[in-house]
């Protein structure tokens, strides 16, 4: 079939598609009923059907006699090892923790966070929750002990599971104070704690509440694993929320098992026995499903890598772990290869390794501005194929559809919406856009399988932050349009939107033009309160490496950019060179954070920054010029 054909067929009769798509996995009892209201009269996927993930991810494999393919290949440049694991010695690590976790007392419906590194038990610990029915929530590993501890007192989780460090680059972030300060801050308290004892730090265990991984497993009996309903909790993957209180997104096991297996093929263009790599944190939801579910659903090998894009040792890290496991696709974010670009903007270190089986190149994340996206196909001359999803999705809400064949590519657009995604643009009284007019990406009800069906505890707070903003819509919060070819532009957070003497202008649309410049190799661009115009723009550049230029002289060409490509009522006026943006672990710039600080406002460090330091020298930097 068509692209059309094929998302119309889902969009048209959503029912008769995705029981169709259900076929693609095996059920202990197949659904009868695809699509239904719950009590709360949210709608779910495939309700009166039986699985279980971790059988679906594991067991089936080694029953179809593919046991011996490797499953997981661990990459760790910061501690200088490798290992491999195979379907079968994976089901077996799983099946003993899931034992181990059953002499805890965890079973069915209970929680179990995770507060893990980079390290193959952070995956064992999630298919092992997945085993036995236990929901697991995995917090990203070094995350502050108040925000763990937040989380904690959300899930209350009957067990936590931890390794005693974390690597970052080259320093070692001990874990086990930050647990034990966050288990003392929280209300709620786990009945036990697991602890992985890595060389490069030995931690204390706690008398009648710690144990050591290694020797738990040492006396547990495999689990075989347990039926679930379709509708059972898988995990919970925290997601920050307007309030400062993090929204527990909850996915489902069935629809989501049915949407990671087809998205493998439709998305991605993979299938059993190719060579997969997500370069996430399974912190982050493409852990969970790229890293983890998706990939050994299908029966691929996938790849844990504990290092960076650059600093591990260098910008040719990724290329490197490509060559040495003959990866067939690569999937990371566009801020990655931004650090990649500003080290070595001419890719001499690409040159190095043989890329002969890599095929294409996935980003998403965030916008994949065009010049990273110009840069990455020059250089490498593969398919880069942007595509937009959200944690609450769990999927691409728009991609390019290689399971139909390549759409032409269109920079700066996430290409056409995924099969399910009934995408529409509105504006402020909730109409449709016209084509090209900028407004609020939205998604007309039922969401296909694999979203999020709710919020943990909090249905009200579901219901408010998503679908009663435009009725029978949910509510992505980012701000796009769609052309005349259908091609679907995501243009970043609807609060990124300034407002410029009554002209409502895309800071995504300027960063791209600012981004354009050969000097560039990344820039925020944000809008700062004027007295007179009521908001202004405001560019934060970074420099290529080896790049030699005159601040000011820069600043007027840029300025002289955005007036060409965009036009006067841009106000584009002020650029400044910094050395580093303030971003997430997962590289996300936080706009929100800096415009707070250039503003004057208060404003809380965010838990999930990489460094803040770095709001610290902006404050001195916006002063300076008396702004802040």
């Amino acid at each position: 079939m068509s692209y059309k054909a094929t998302y119309l067929s889902s969009i048209n009769d959503p029912v008769s598609f995705w029981k169709e798509k259900s076929g693609l996995i095996s059920w202990y009892k197949k659904p009868k009923t695809i699509l239904s209201k719950n009590r709360e009269g949210l709608d779910c996927w495939y309700a009166d059907g039986e699985l279980n993930t971790s059988y679906l991810a594991l067991d089936y494999h080694v029953e179809l006699g593919r046991g011996e393919q490797t499953a997981l290949i661990y990459d760790s440049p910061v501690t200088g090892s490798v290992e491999k694991i195979s379907y079968i010695q994976l089901r077996d690590k799983v099946a003993c923790f899931a034992g181990a976790l059953d002499t805890l007392g965890v079973s069915k419906g209970d929680r179990v966070v995770l507060y893990m590194p980079m390290i193959p038990e952070a995956v064992i610990a999630m298919l092992a929750c997945a085993r036995i029915g236990a929901i697991h929530s995995v917090v990203f590993g070094g995350f502050a002990a108040n925000e763990l501890a937040v989380r904690i007192d959300d899930a209350t989780p009957k067990v936590i599971v931890s390794a005693s460090c974390g690597i970052e680059v080259n320093k070692v972030i001990a874990y086990k104070p930050l647990l034990d300060q966050a288990i003392e801050l929280a209300t709620h308290k786990p009945d036990s704690c697991v602890i992985v004892q890595r060389p490069q730090v030995l931690c204390s265990l706690v008398a009648n509440r710690d144990y050591d991984w290694q020797a738990l497993n040492a006396t547990a009996k495999a689990k075989d694993p347990v039926p679930v309903l379709s509708t059972d909790p898988l995990y919970i993957l925290y997601t920050s929320g307007t309030t400062g209180k993090p929204k527990g997104v909850v996915r489902d096991n069935g629809g989501h098992a049915v949407a990671m297996r087809y998205s493998m093929e439709w998305v991605y263009g993979v299938k059993p026995g190719d060579v997969y790599w997500a370069a996430s944190d399974v912190g982050w939801v493409v852990g969970h499903s790229y890293i983890v579910y998706a990939p050994l659903l299908t029966g691929c090998t996938t790849i844990l890598y504990e290092g960076k894009p650059v600093r591990t040792p260098d910008a040719g890290a990724f290329w490197r772990v490509c060559a040495d496991y003959d990866v067939k696709v690569l999937f990371s974010a566009p801020t990655a290869f931004r650090a990649i670009r500003k080290e070595d903007p001419d890719a001499e270190l690409l040159k190095k390794y043989d890329l002969k089986k890599l095929e294409r190149l996935y980003l998403a994340g965030e916008r994949l501005d065009p010049p990273t996206y110009e840069w990455l196909k020059e250089k490498t001359n593969l398919p880069i194929l942007d595509h937009w999803w959200q944690t609450e999705t769990g999927w691409a809400i728009a991609c390019n559809p290689v399971g139909e064949g390549l759409m032409p590519v269109k920079p700066g657009s996430a290409t056409m919406p995924t099969v399910g995604f009934d995408v529409k643009v509105l504006n402020e009284r909730g109409l449709p856009a016209q084509p090209n007019e900028q407004g609020s990406v939205v998604v007309k009800l039922p969401m296909p399988p694999g979203c999020l069906p709710t919020v943990w505890n909090d249905t009200e707070r579901f219901k408010g932050s998503y679908l009663n903003i435009f009725n029978g819509y949910y509510l992505s919060g980012d701000g796009g349009y769609i052309d005349d070819d259908g091609y679907l532009y995501i243009m970043g957070r609807t609060d990124d939107v300034i407002n410029v003497a009554g002209h409502r202008l895309s800071t995504g649309e300027m960063e791209e033009v600012v981004g354009s410049h050969e000097a560039i190799a990344e820039c925020a661009v944000f809008g700062v309160a004027d007295q007179l115009k009521g908001q202004v723009p405001l560019g934060l550049v970074l420099l290529k490496d080896g790049v030699d230029v005159d601040d000011e002289v820069l600043e007027k060409e840029l300025v002289k950019l955005v007036r060409d490509r965009i036009g006067p009522l841009a106000c584009f006026q002020r650029a400044m060179v910094v050395d580093r943006l303030p971003k997430t672990r997962s590289g996300k710039i936080l706009r929100k954070t800096i415009r707070q600080i250039a503003d004057g406002q208060t404003y809380s460090v965010p838990s999930t920054i990489d460094d803040p330091s770095i709001l610290t020298d902006l404050e001195d930097r916006f002063s300076a010029l008396g702004m802040s």
